[in-house]
């Protein structure tokens, strides 16, 4: 299952079974993109973080960067992440999205992709903090990337979306109890690309 989008900002329901996932290809026109992007890679505070591999410490594939309402900390793959406050960009991003998802985010997670070398493994976002069925808003600013999916219960069902400059990709519904994604790295050349997952952190009792 090779999914397609078309090429306007109305967006396209993917064909998926137990998910809820809707592409919009140019959801920002090129000039907001390049400047988006242009702002976003100078302001935003990046960080190093690093993972644990059988015992040894490595570098995280990418460089993050966690923003968002005060008191809204973040924890996956044993970091832990407090909020930097939003800026003027981001907002104006969120406050974008927002009117397509009907869902005011108090949290986005920033991804720096800098090369093929960087990455990011099959995971779900689906940490406790998120609740139950969480909507997720992707947009991304940058080199295109292999946006690949595949159903945690069926080995057969696989979807692939290209993640183009200025394309906000939403995920809702039960997508994160059935369907696992990856951003595969790739022996190709690729321009750097900034990836800003939007999300609500719930207060956990």
């Amino acid at each position: 299952m090779n999914e397609q989008a078309t090429d306007d900002i109305s967006g396209k329901v993917l064909s998926m079974p137990d998910a809820e996932i809707t592409f919009y290809r140019n959801f920002f026109s090129p000039q907001e993109s390049d400047e988006l992007f242009r702002v976003l890679h100078h302001e935003i505070k990046w960080r190093q973080d690093k993972m644990n591999i059988y015992g040894k410490e490595v570098n995280l594939p990418r460089k993050t960067a966690w923003y968002g309402d005060k008191g809204h900390s973040y924890s996956f793959s044993g970091i832990h992440l407090e909020p930097e406050l939003w800026t003027p960009t981001l907002l104006e991003v969120k406050e974008r999205i927002e009117k397509i998802a009907k869902t005011q985010f108090n949290s986005v997670l920033l991804n720096l992709y800098r090369d093929g070398n960087d990455g990011i493994s099959w995971h779900t976002d689906a940490e406790k903090e998120l609740g139950k069925n969480p909507v997720i808003g992707s947009v991304s600013f940058g080199g295109a990337r292999r946006f690949m999916l595949r159903h945690k219960h069926n080995k057969d069902l696989k979807a692939e979306v290209e993640l183009t400059h200025g394309s906000f990709l939403l995920m809702a519904g039960t997508t994160q109890h059935f369907w696992q994604h990856q951003i595969p790295k790739t022996a190709k050349k690729v321009e750097p690309r900034i990836n800003l997952t939007f999300r609500v952190i719930l207060p956990i009792c």
